[in-house]
């Protein structure tokens, strides 16, 4: 029988829940071997599961990706949060597709990652971290903009003057990149998303690299609570001077796909892509005793 672990915050009561449910109707199916909180802590290395059921919402998923990419466990994603965009199952639809879920292969997305590394002037190592939505450089109180440099496989950049810049993956697309004028970017496509956050040029637009591009951010000009923030959850200070370089990481974050869902179908009930307009009926909109024809 394959084996899984159970992680999320039990302290929230719709969490408690699922894993009440989940202990009892996954009997049979599938060996609970543990249950872990959602924090950053590494399993154990004498525990070696087959897959990791992560319950929570997307900022859940997001951490655990972290946690488990050395172990390369794949995740299956239960979501009781607001959004649940990277968690494909509920409750239902997880015992819907348990046999195949707890198959020996089962059908999984790989997700491309980012490794960034903070370097100060002297080139020693001050910082960093690995990402599955994002790396922001985000100027920081007391929100003077600041200015960067930027290299791309070694050529020569644009300067960006502004407020700071997003780094996404293609999941990180739909993240805060889209939120500041970035493209969707399917998640089956192997690219790096540069979006600036408030520049201060009418030149400056997204930028859309390879996904074996290099990028280094050479800080020109920093405000004391200047940051490098993965994912929105780890932060490290950046200052005047520093070097930030990004690149893909070696490693893939592995999610099992629900055949329920599909990327299109998620953008547009998520987040309501290319909705139409909600207009009233004709007769409401036409003024008495004006001819709507």
């Amino acid at each position: 029988m394959r084996t899984t672990v159970l992680v999320g915050d039990q302290r929230r009561p719709p969490v408690a829940e699922v894993f009440d449910t989940l202990r009892t109707r996954l009997r049979g199916l599938v060996e609970i071997v543990a249950e872990f909180d959602a924090d950053d802590d590494p399993l154990p290395e004498t525990l070696t599961p087959d897959l990791a059921i992560a319950v929570g919402g997307d900022g859940t998923l997001i951490a655990q990706a972290r946690r488990l990419l050395d172990r390369q466990i794949p995740i299956v994603g239960v979501n009781v949060g607001r959004l649940g965009f990277l968690a494909e199952f509920d409750v239902p639809g997880l015992l819907r597709h348990a046999p195949a879920i707890f198959a020996v292969d089962p059908p999984c997305r790989r997700h491309l990652m980012l490794a960034a590394t903070v370097r100060g002037p002297d080139g020693g190592e001050r910082g960093g971290g690995i990402a599955m939505n994002d790396c922001v450089i985000t100027a920081g109180p007391p929100f003077r903009m600041i200015e960067g440099r930027m290299t791309i496989d070694g050529e020569p950049g644009p300067i960006l003057t502004g407020d700071g810049m997003i780094v996404a993956t293609p999941v990180g697309s739909t993240a805060y990149s889209i939120s500041a004028g970035g493209p969707i970017v399917h998640p089956g496509v192997e690219a790096i998303v540069i979006t600036p956050l408030a520049a201060h040029s009418l030149a400056f637009r997204p930028i859309v690299l390879g996904a074996e591009c290099v990028l280094e951010f050479e800080v020109l000009r920093a405000n004391e609570g200047t940051t490098l923030i993965h994912d929105g959850q780890v932060a490290t200070t950046v200052r005047t001077g520093d070097r930030i370089h990004i690149c893909r990481d070696r490693r893939t974050a592995s999610f099992v796909a629900n055949p329920d869902m599909s990327y299109w179908r998620t953008i547009q009930d998520k987040l309501h892509w290319a909705a139409a307009p909600k207009y009233r009926a004709t007769a409401e909109a036409t003024p008495p005793g004006v001819d709507a024809t």
